[in-house]
């Protein structure tokens, strides 16, 4: 699993994911997020 900040919203599984918040999703999903701009990795000690 991996914390992501959504770019842009977007329904996953069901679930309203709004920009500007984090979600955990699994570590795939969020890398192809990742790739294509729909979210950025998530740093909690930043």
């Amino acid at each position: 699993m991996m914390k992501v900040k959504m770019n842009v919203q977007t329904m996953y599984k069901g679930d309203l994911f709004r920009a500007g918040k984090v979600y955990e999703v699994n570590s795939e999903t969020a890398e192809r997020w990742i790739i294509s701009g729909i979210a950025v990795k998530f740093d909690a000690e930043v």
